[in-house]
């Protein structure tokens, strides 16, 4: 293991800023990893610390093959991590709608540039990201429909699901579609939570790795299971918002079946508590994506559904 700081911005206050990444295996450039690129994302960087310890057992029983090299980042962004801020303290820019940066601009495209400028040239590239809104998803892979994605190297980590976005405007600045433009196969990586350690759920996520590096041959390993990956388009997913506004009471989570006209949740006047509203399924499906924030507003997305593949 080599381990290499990639970029420095020097602090009058506090500790100089820097980004760091460990090495292993060979010359080659076969994957980089990024871990938390925001300040909420905890499940990111517990998983990247997990990667850096299996890869490192990998590395010393020779098990990665030829000169394939592995590339981890744990962190991108350690200050608004010890702030506990999702985006950036000074001006709230978030550092993933920066790429590929501009190394005389704003603090956050400078840091993006700087990364950048570090983790191009790879053949895959695997960002550990996390939605916008806070809540349990699915387990799944994504791509940007760039025309540059392989959708069939997504399915390799046997995931339950292997979800395909079509880039709107700001998506153009993301790391995931910038790696592809860059002719970097990239994927982004999505664990069950984001703000909360979650072993199992960085378990999985490990072991999707590893099952995909092992099928692409670049290391030998015994992952086992598994999923066959099912495709989706990221508009075909159903969403169901909040009618009213007051506390939120889930009554599924997610990876649960539900039926049509099932009731999901309901929301509670907090002052008398009568339920003033519940939210129903479209139709049958599996719950995708499930609010777990105790407060909410109205039409406010609760939940996304994967509804019925074959109809």
């Amino acid at each position: 293991m080599r381990e290499e700081l990639l970029y420095r911005m020097e602090s009058a206050y506090r500790e100089d800023f820097e980004i760091k990444a460990f090495h292993f295996g060979g010359t080659e450039k076969t994957l980089c990893i990024v871990g938390s690129l925001r300040g909420n994302e905890i499940q990111q960087l517990y998983i990247a610390g997990c990667l850096v310890k299996k890869f490192r057992k990998l590395e010393e029983e020779g098990r990665i093959c030829r000169k394939h090299g592995l590339t981890v980042v744990p962190c991108g962004n350690p200050y608004s991590l010890n702030v506990r801020k999702r985006f950036w303290a000074m001006d709230n820019s978030d550092i993933n709608r920066m790429f590929p940066g501009y190394d005389k601009g704003e603090t956050t495209q400078r840091i993006a540039a700087g990364l950048f400028n570090k983790i191009q040239g790879y053949k895959f590239g695997v960002q550990l990201s996390s939605f916008y809104l806070p809540g349990g998803f699915v387990p799944h892979v994504r791509m940007m429909r760039t025309d540059y994605q392989d959708i069939g190297l997504a399915q390799l980590f046997g995931l339950p699901f292997a979800v395909l976005r079509k880039p709107i405007p700001f998506d153009t600045t993301t790391l995931n579609f910038n790696w592809q433009v860059w002719d970097t196969k990239a994927f982004s990586l999505y664990s069950r939570s984001t703000d909360r350690i979650d072993p199992q759920g960085a378990e999985l996520a490990v072991s999707a790795v590893c099952r995909f590096l092992a099928r692409m041959n670049v290391i030998t390993d015994n992952v086992y299971g598994g999923y066959e990956s099912t495709v989706l388009l990221e508009e075909e997913l159903l969403t169901v918002k909040s009618q009213a506004s007051g506390l939120f009471v889930p009554l599924v989570s997610s990876f649960t079946s539900v039926e049509k006209g099932q009731p999901l949740a309901n929301i509670i006047d907090p002052l008398s508590g009568e339920i003033i509203s519940q939210a129903v399924s479209p139709d049958v499906g599996i719950i995708f994506f499930a609010k777990d924030d105790s407060l909410v507003m109205e039409n406010e997305i609760l939940f996304k559904i994967v509804g019925k593949l074959h109809k």
